[in-house]
């Protein structure tokens, strides 16, 4: 039996420093000055994954320096990104990483100067919690998808599956062997779009429909997300589907 010493194996990790990931210039106070926005996180040299992400903000003309712990500061290839959500005239921070699971679930967080304050005002884990769906298989090659929140119905035509995959799960009168329930993943995608040409963004957040399993893709719910003067809601949603491959 081979002796460990413990206070040898504790010194033998490496101390990992802060890094800067990304940086940015913009305006987020009003102020008319440039802040630099630095997204700063800690990662081993063997490893693709962040960790502590944090943002650290310099305010040029007062010479302060600002740092903001992540909700969620564990993820891969994480991003900014600098735009005017809230519809007050100044920049707002957008944080985006991967969380590296099968599902491409991403997390996201919102950051905006209020009342002098930078402040989270979005994350998708608590944005998730809000989004309820329901997923079945039904008779005659269809699947239907009910949102709760918008209160949406959505029927999917399976056909597009092709004849083996649907006389796995139907007789040939096309009804159901057996019930099947799916699911809706969380958000696996934030894109900042200014739908309306107005200076003000919208955010597009994609949730991929899940059959059998994770790879039975059946399409993507789309929510397009808008700052109501106290919170991002739901301003419109729509399902999309994989088209049949004619080729």
């Amino acid at each position: 039996m081979t002796n460990i010493n413990p206070s040898a194996s504790i010194t033998s990790i490496p101390q990992m420093s802060p890094q800067i990931i990304q940086t940015k210039f913009g305006d987020i106070n009003g102020d008319g000055f440039f802040e630099t926005i630095f997204l700063m996180g800690t990662k081993s040299p063997d490893s693709p994954l962040w960790r502590n992400l944090t943002l650290a903000i310099f305010y040029g003309p007062t010479r302060q320096f600002e740092q903001i712990m992540l909700k969620e500061n564990v993820g891969y290839n994480p991003t900014i990104f600098l735009g005017n959500f809230t519809g007050n005239h100044i920049e707002d921070i957008l944080v985006v990483s991967d969380t590296g699971g099968s599902g491409g679930i991403i997390n996201g967080e919102i950051f905006s100067s209020q009342n002098g304050k930078v402040r989270s005002i979005f994350d998708t884990e608590a944005f998730n919690n809000t989004l309820k769906y329901t997923v079945n298989y039904e008779n005659n090659y269809k699947a239907s998808v009910r949102s709760m929140n918008p209160k949406k119905l959505y029927i999917l035509d399976l056909h597009y599956k092709g004849q083996d995959y649907l006389a796995e799960i139907y007789h040939k009168d096309g009804t159901l062997k057996q019930p099947i329930e799916g699911w809706v993943d969380p958000i696996s995608g934030l894109y900042p779009i200014d739908f309306d040409r107005d200076g003000t963004y919208e955010i597009l957040a994609f949730q991929a429909i899940a059959g059998r399993y994770h790879a039975d893709g059946l399409g993507y719910i789309e929510n397009v997300l808008k700052w109501n003067g106290q919170q991002f809601v739901v301003e419109r949603q729509t399902a999309a589907i994989y088209g049949e491959d004619l080729s």
